[in-house]
């Protein structure tokens, strides 16, 4: 008999998951340097 050897890819893969919060963390880190850096949104607003 033959074996199958097709691998089916179900659900997300541990480096798709650790891409994507690689790129989470990135951006708000973009984000908090954004509102903390020269313009001081934060302080502006207080």
């Amino acid at each position: 008999m033959k074996r199958n050897t097709k691998r089916k890819n179900e659900g997300i893969t541990l480096i798709a998951l650790v891409i994507t919060i690689i790129v989470l963390l990135i951006l708000a880190g973009v984000t908090i340097a954004t509102l903390m850096g020269d313009n001081r949104n934060i302080n502006k607003s207080e």
